[in-house]
C-alpha cells in the first residue's frame, strides 16, 4: 500500500489546488482567468501550505495564516471525497501544527463548517465559549 507524504510548499499545480477547492465548494465552478494567479498567490502567501500526496497525485491540502510571531489561523483543509476516512485530514493537520509549533506560534484558531467538531476536538482543539466569529459582509460602511 502506498503511502501519503505530507508537503510544505510555497508553489504547486494551480489546477489541482483549485481542483481541490471547487471539490470541497469553496471556489465557483466557472474558470476565471485570474483563477490560476489566485491560487498561486494563495499558496505563496500562506505561511504554511501543505499537501497530501498520494501516488504522485495531490489529494489533500490545508493551510495557516500567520504574522510568524504570535497568532495562526488554520483554514482551508480538505481532502477529496474518495480518499476520505483514512486518517488523511488529519495528517495534514498535525504538518500544519508542527511547522507552527516549530516557529513558536502559541495561539492557533480555526472556524469549522458545522459537523467537524469531533474531528478538530481529536486534534486538541475545542470550541471558543464565549466568542462569536464574525465575516465582513463588503458592504460599504
Amino acid at each position: 500500500m502506498k503511502e501519503v507524504k505530507y508537503k510544505i510548499v510555497k508553489n504547486a499545480d494551480s489546477s489541482r489546488i483549485l481542483h481541490l477547492y471547487r471539490a470541497a465548494g469553496w471556489w465557483q465552478q466557472e474558470d476565471q482567468p485570474e483563477d490560476k494567479k489566485t491560487i498561486d498567490a494563495i499558496i505563496a502567501n500562506s505561511f504554511c501550505f501543505v499537501l497530501a500526496i498520494y501516488d504522485g497525485e495531490i489529494i489533500g491540502m490545508g493551510r495557516a495564516i500567520s504574522d510568524g510571531v504570535s497568532d495562526a489561523y488554520i483554514q482551508d483543509v480538505t481532502v477529496l471525497e474518495e480518499h476520505r476516512g483514512q486518517g488523511y485530514g488529519k495528517g495534514i493537520v498535525k504538518r500544519l501544527l508542527q511547522d507552527l509549533r516549530e516557529h513558536k506560534l502559541q495561539w492557533i484558531g480555526l472556524i469549522s463548517e458545522p459537523g467537524y467538531e469531533s474531528f478538530y476536538s481529536s486534534l486538541g482543539f475545542g470550541v471558543m465559549k464565549d466568542y462569536t466569529p464574525f465575516l465582513f459582509s463588503n458592504e460599504e460602511i
